[in-house]
């Protein structure tokens, strides 16, 4: 690891700069990074579609519900191929899904907290994280656009930081190996 961090702190270098100026963009130009993030969500639907019904296909012969994957299949091929047409499509999708899993694991969590009362102490945690995840789920379907931009945000701020890590981490793997060029050298 001290071998790679010597030789390639250019790359983190790089790669952080890189990442700051992408979540700075997502900050500009947010429509623009959703319209992005939405196209590749669709092109990825697609690519898995395309891949499962290839499986599918391959296995008829030995798997007895292939055609339950051929369906998934051709699923995600048409709701790729829409949102690939409409990347408004797709974001809302997108939007719809990250609220489906958050309804549906505070149901869960308060579920289980009502199931675990007896066994654990402060299972008030569980239905409050899963009240909050309810409540989120639900406010990201009332209001759709806010849901959008605060993701949108959100990973421009997780870019951001974890660009200005790198960057540091940079600079302290070139002093790290200035350090060992000084000590081979004194060394010697």
């Amino acid at each position: 690891m001290q071998a790679l961090l010597k030789q390639a702190w250019w790359a983190l270098l790089i790669g952080g700069i890189a990442s700051v100026l992408f979540g700075v963009a997502a900050f500009l130009w947010p429509g623009l990074t959703l319209f992005v993030l939405a196209v590749f969500f669709a092109a990825t639907v697609f690519v898995d579609g395309v891949v499962t019904i290839a499986s599918a296909m391959r296995n008829r012969a030995t798997a007895s519900h292939w055609w339950v994957w051929l369906l998934l299949g051709l699923l995600g091929v048409v709701a790729g191929a829409i949102g690939l047409l409409s990347p408004a499509t797709a974001a809302g999708a997108l939007l719809l899904l990250i609220s489906a899993y958050a309804i549906a694991a505070g149901v869960l969590m308060i579920w289980a907290g009502f199931r675990l009362r007896a066994e654990i102490e402060r299972e008030w945690l569980l239905w409050l994280m899963g009240a909050v995840s309810v409540l989120f789920g639900i406010l990201l379907l009332t209001q759709p656009a806010a849901g959008l931009m605060g993701f949108v945000w959100a990973i421009a701020v997780w870019a951001i930081v974890e660009g200005i890590l790198k960057i540091l981490l940079a600079f302290k793997a070139r002093s790290f190996q200035a350090r060992i060029a000084a000590g081979a050298t004194a060394g010697a």
